[in-house]
């Protein structure tokens, strides 16, 4: 039997396509399933490839047992099982059948962070429990994902050369290469356990609220422009060669000018209008509420999920309440669609900022010391969320190791004063036009809120005292003083707290 340098458990869409990668690179590979159909699948597939190249080895493993004695020590074993128990089950299985205190075992499944926490802790001593939060979906696996590794330091150390190897690649300007040519790795070591799957969670709320604002984009150009879809994938396929280039704008540009092969009709007209989803979005938002770190833009990313899930409440307000406004034909189609331009490069830098505010705050609740030039980096490719501005925001962390927010940053701070009338022009003509806007508009909300020296909070924590005694800090002495007003009475009397 040879030795495999790495075994992957779970050989569903991940799990195969990222076995299949490291075959491609030329790892030997052994895996196992409990569907005996997804093994044998993938040794299908992994002959294909031994026929047609020089790659690794692959070994299909009838049970843990055999899968552990067919790897080299220290043994390094993959996890691509769904999040949840499911992951200790299969850790704890491997423990009974001889798994040793320096063996590695990755999860590489969509964990929440602090179960990849309290993991760690619960098998200190027994094994290196690592964590490779996965990001690029089934194709990103296969050919090149974004990988943002956390936990022991010396696993990173082992399973470095394997995970670089098989990541996205970029060049020295930022932009994707053939993952076997020569580039900079789309995959690091991000910190303590928790830290890559915290990361990833980020990335997996941006992405919530791109595809939103992208969207909103679709929605007022068709129904209010009366555009038809092929014609708004060609204005998207034409954004995307400029400040908007990203994966999500090129791969929605093309389902816009896609048939469906049942009707002929353009297939985005025949999807229903219910949006699903899987929760790290959520949890994201629920995230940023536990930290009292606004995200606004992508808790409404998942709001517009779970308001379009009612369908048939929809229908029935739309009955009720018909649009009775003004025609779209006031309207120049060009300024409106250069206006959305601008609205949607202005909402996207607001969401990505959001999520670099999420990842310092906790990065300091935790003590783990992220680096956001590298984040961004490991994000250029690869990932969902990849888009041509990475290599700015990677740059602007890069040139300013204090830089305490994103759109402090010199070069953005000049992108939104040039593009700040058509984001404001869109979001007016969203509500004019009744076409909803969420996720620009809370963008924008937020900004001017962020940018607002003074706001109406004064008065909010003036009721706070006047009904629940909740005490209140004074613009005329330090702010760390707290007072509380006697407001019953004719008689108002101010005491220290």
């Amino acid at each position: 039997m040879h030795q495999s340098n790495i075994a992957m458990i779970g050989l569903g869409v991940m799990g195969k396509s990222l076995a299949l990668n490291l075959l491609d690179h030329g790892f030997n590979v052994t895996g196992y399933d409990i569907n005996q159909q997804n093994r044998l699948q993938l040794e299908r597939e992994a002959n294909t490839l031994a026929e047609h190249e020089s790659k690794g080895r692959f070994f299909s493993a009838e049970n843990l047992s055999q899968l552990l004695g067919s790897l080299e020590k220290p043994r390094v074993i993959a996890l691509s099982v769904p999040a949840g128990s499911i992951v200790e089950s299969v850790v704890d299985e491997l423990l009974s059948v001889g798994l040793s205190h320096d063996d590695i075992v990755i999860d590489t499944g969509n964990s929440l962070w602090t179960d990849t926490e309290a993991r760690e802790k619960k098998y200190a001593g027994q094994l290196r429990f690592f964590s490779t939060a996965v990001s690029g979906g089934e194709v990103g696996a296969r050919f090149g994902p974004a990988l943002m590794a956390s936990g022991d330091e010396s696993a990173w150390q082992y399973v470095q050369p394997m995970w670089q190897a098989i990541a996205a690649k970029v060049d020295e300007h930022g932009l994707p290469v053939d993952p076997f040519e020569k580039g900079e790795p789309c995959a690091a070591y991000l910190g303590p356990a928790g830290a890559g799957h915290y990361v990833k969670m980020v990335h997996n709320g941006i992405e919530y609220a791109d595809m939103q604002l992208i969207c909103e984009a679709y929605h007022f150009m068709s129904q209010v422009l009366s555009m038809s879809a092929v014609d708004i994938g060609r204005v998207f396929e034409r954004w995307n060669r400029g400040v908007l280039n990203s994966y999500l704008m090129e791969i929605s540009a093309d389902i816009l000018q896609t048939c469906d092969p049942v009707t002929g009709q353009p297939f985005v007209e025949v999807v229903l209008d219910k949006a699903g989803q899987k929760g790290t979005g959520l949890w994201t938002a629920v995230n940023s509420l536990h930290q009292g770190a606004a995200a606004p833009t992508i808790a409404q990313a998942v709001f517009a999920r779970a308001i379009s899930a009612q369908k048939s409440v929809r229908t029935q307000l739309s009955k009720q309440f018909p649009f009775a406004g003004g025609k779209s034909h006031c309207l120049e189609h060009q300024q409106v669609l250069d206006e959305l331009e601008d609205a949607l490069y202005c909402a996207k830098l607001v969401v990505y900022a959001q999520g670099f505010d999420l990842m310092r705050n906790m990065s300091d609740q935790e003590g783990w010391q992220l680096e956001f030039a590298t984040i961004a980096k490991v994000w250029r490719a690869g990932c969902i969320i990849r888009a041509g501005f990475l290599q700015m925001i990677s740059q602007a962390f890069d040139t300013d190791k204090t830089l305490n927010h994103l759109l402090l940053a010199d070069d953005f701070v000049e992108s939104l004063q040039s593009r700040m009338k058509g984001w404001r022009a869109t979001t007016a003509n969203s509500a004019l036009y009744a076409s909803p806007m969420p996720g620009i508009a809370s963008a924008l909300h937020y900004f001017d809120s962020l940018r607002c020296e003074t706001l109406p909070a004064n008065l909010l924590q003036a009721q706070r005292d006047y009904f629940g005694s909740h005490t209140y800090a004074r613009v005329d002495v330090p702010e760390n003083e707290s007072f509380h007003l006697t407001w019953s009475g004719t008689v108002r009397e101010q005491v220290k707290a």
